[in-house]
């Protein structure tokens, strides 16, 4: 089953107050190529299925062991500081400190072996994931489509056109999480202005409230 979120009307639009605080989709962005990073112990690590957050919830799977990741040039382009990496995330080094000094408590991480094939010592990277979640999206106000309503199959469907309003309170201080019924990251305003002053490689944000 299928429907959309209730748009405000234009009385609503025309009380509400002019500022309110910017939220944004955080995606991978600023490479047109996949990069050189290639996992060695998916069998040991998983049974060799895909490495992925455990079914319900957030985080990692027991592994028995750490993941070891083979960085090299002849596999592809340098990874950035922020990649897509199966169910999760490979974040550097100063990306995970920019992370755990501005949200400890919504990020986990997990430190992975890395190796080179030629030259200096590969770079360290981490497994990260994004694991608080929250029931912020304001359905009453923002604009896009239910999918499997009623069901425990319940989502969003947030593709072009799409305009979320997040509930404040249910936010209250998180500057990185995920939305409830969406696998989507959102950040606000304090995250994306610290990764734009700091630098980070390979990632990207869209304003959610335009639509």
């Amino acid at each position: 089953m299928r429907r959309q979120f209730m748009a405000a009307s234009s009385i609503e639009k025309r009380m509400r107050k002019p500022k309110t605080a910017k939220f944004y989709r955080v995606s991978i962005g600023g490479f047109h190529t996949a990069p050189g990073v290639k996992i060695e112990n998916t069998a040991a690590l998983n049974g060799g299925r895909l490495l992925m957050p455990p079914p319900g919830r957030r985080g990692f799977p027991p592994l028995p062991e750490s993941p070891r990741l083979l960085i090299d040039r002849s596999l592809g382009r340098a990874p950035g500081d922020w990649e897509l990496f199966y169910g999760f995330r490979l974040a550097s080094d100063r990306m995970k400190d920019l992370l755990e000094s501005i949200d400890r408590e919504g990020v986990v991480f997990l430190k992975c072996e890395t190796r080179s094939l030629t030259g200096p010592a590969a770079p360290t990277y981490w497994l990260c994931d994004v694991i608080r979640v929250l029931d912020a999206i304001d359905e009453q106000k923002s604009q896009g489509t239910i999918v499997d309503d009623g069901t425990p199959y319940r989502r969003y469907d947030l593709m072009a056109g799409a305009r979320l309003v997040f509930k404040q309170q249910a936010v209250g201080s998180a500057h990185i999480f995920r939305p409830r019924f969406w696998v989507g990251v959102i950040c606000d305003q304090i995250m994306k202005d610290a990764c734009r002053e700091a630098g980070m490689r390979g990632i990207s944000f869209e304003d959610v409230s335009r639509g």
